[in-house]
Formats: structure tokens, C-alpha cells, sequence
């Protein structure tokens, strides 16, 4: 088989201490809630890091998915890279649509933050803007809340989970890149990132140390330092038992 694939130009990979196939999902073209695409991102990528693809240099595995927006169908929240698209403003209620195209009770029970109330008088909704967490979840019980800005979606970038038991325990991603922008065809700034991380991982953990294990042991502010990525206050867990995962000590153990 690898005999009869090789002159056909099909790289062959994806096991073992290597990049595996990127898991992706629909994108601009199939699914409604995107806010980014799927495959072009996709491609582009592999294009630059394909020797991880086809090579097995990489201290373990990596596991890199793309989901769309954060209903994350492409299990980002579990991979050692995540590329995630993400919207920036409230959906936009269109008030002589909302009455004929949706039902009130569903859109406001669709909503994870409760940031949508309903206004039976008029038969439309409002939103609290400071409780929307951008996920789209009301756009698709109710096409008249369409949430797409061309000017404000982008994409996030997300590292050190993983589905293994292996030597550690299972471990969800985290945040590393807040935005960066939508910049089809080739989305130079995602690319550049992604590879960066990779080489930097490649460069400095042990062998069949996970991204994710990697991280831990040197600790994030290290990761931080060597990759160059800026930490803002988005980095930072706002939300309600945030007490409880904050590492609240003032010492910082840099190694």
C-alpha cells in the first residue's frame, strides 16, 4: 500500500509522535453559526507543518481540531492544539422577522448565560448584551438572530488537553491566543501561531511528554515567555466558581 500511494504524492502520516489528521468541522460553507472556516484554515496549516505529518519527530502525539464557533463540534476543548472561531458581538434581533420565523419560549430557553429575555407584547426578544457569551446557540432556534460580523469573528487559539489516560489524566484545553484575525485564503497569522507552538514544544519537552504535560511541568508563565504570546486579561477565568480554579498564590516557579 505505502509502495502504491508514495508515487501518488499522498503523504502518509499521522501516527504515532506526529501531527494526526486535523479533526475539523464545517465552516463557512455548511454550517450556520460559523465564525470561521474550516477546511481553508485546515489546509493551510498542513501545508506549512506537514513534515510533523508524515515524520514521527515530535516528542508524542499532537492533536490538533478546529471547530467553527465554540459549540465546538470539533472537540477542541479536549486536543492538544485547538483552533477555535469565535464571534465578538451579540446577535441582532430582527424585530419584524423574530415574530414569524421563531418561537419566542424556545429562544429565550436556548440561550446557556440567560442574556435573552422575551417581549410577548411586541412577540420579538431582547438581550443583555453583558450576559452574551457569543455562542450562537439562539441563531439556530431562531434564523432572525443572525450573529455573523464579517469585521469582528475571528479565531482563538487553545492548547494542552487531551483524550488520553496515558501517563497523566485526561485534560481540557486552555486559553493561549485570544483573537486573531479572519484572513483568508491562506490565514498567515493562524499558521504562524500554530507552527510556532508546535516547533517550541518540539524543541523543548521530553519525549512522550504530552503538550499538555509539558506545559504543567515547566508552568504556563514559561510557555507564556518562550512562545512570546502576550497574557491579557482575557486569559483569565471570569466566571462564576472561578475562585476555585484560580491559582491564587503570589509565587510564581519558574524552572
Amino acid at each position: 500500500m505505502l509502495s502504491e500511494l508514495a508515487p501518488k504524492n499522498y503523504p502518509i502520516g499521522g501516527i504515532g509522535n506526529s501531527i494526526s489528521n486535523i479533526v475539523h468541522t464545517q465552516g463557512w460553507v455548511h454550517c450556520h453559526t460559523p465564525a470561521t472556516d474550516a477546511s481553508g484554515p485546515v489546509k493551510a496549516l498542513m501545508d506549512e507543518v506537514s513534515d510533523y505529518f508524515v515524520t514521527m519527530k515530535l516528542p508524542a502525539r499532537v492533536r490538533i481540531a478546529l471547530a467553527c464557533c465554540l459549540n465546538m463540534c470539533g472537540t477542541v476543548h479536549c486536543s492538544d492544539i485547538a483552533i477555535l472561531g469565535i464571534h465578538r458581538t451579540v446577535p441582532k434581533p430582527d424585530n419584524n422577522r423574530v415574530p414569524n420565523l421563531c418561537e419566542i419560549p424556545s429562544t429565550v430557553a436556548s440561550c446557556p448565560t440567560g442574556a435573552i429575555r422575551g417581549d410577548m407584547k411586541n412577540k420579538t426578544v431582547s438581550i443583555n448584551e453583558e450576559k452574551c457569551m457569543y455562542c450562537g446557540n439562539c441563531y439556530t432556534v431562531c434564523p432572525a438572530m443572525p450573529i455573523a460580523d464579517p469585521d469582528n469573528d475571528g479565531i482563538s487559539i487553545w492548547v494542552g488537553g487531551k483524550v488520553s489516560n496515558a501517563r497523566s489524566a485526561p485534560k481540557f484545553s486552555k486559553l493561549a491566543i485570544p483573537f486573531l484575525p479572519n484572513n483568508p485564503p491562506r490565514w498567515p497569522e493562524v499558521v504562524d501561531a500554530v507552527k510556532k507552538i508546535i516547533e517550541i514544544y518540539a524543541a523543548n519537552a521530553k519525549k512522550h511528554e504530552r503538550l499538555g504535560e509539558w506545559i504543567e511541568r515547566v508552568g504556563w508563565e514559561r510557555f507564556f515567555s518562550l512562545s512570546g504570546i502576550p497574557f491579557t486579561d482575557k486569559h483569565i477565568d471570569d466566571f462564576e466558581m472561578a475562585t476555585e480554579t484560580f491559582r491564587s498564590s503570589t509565587q510564581f516557579k519558574w524552572r
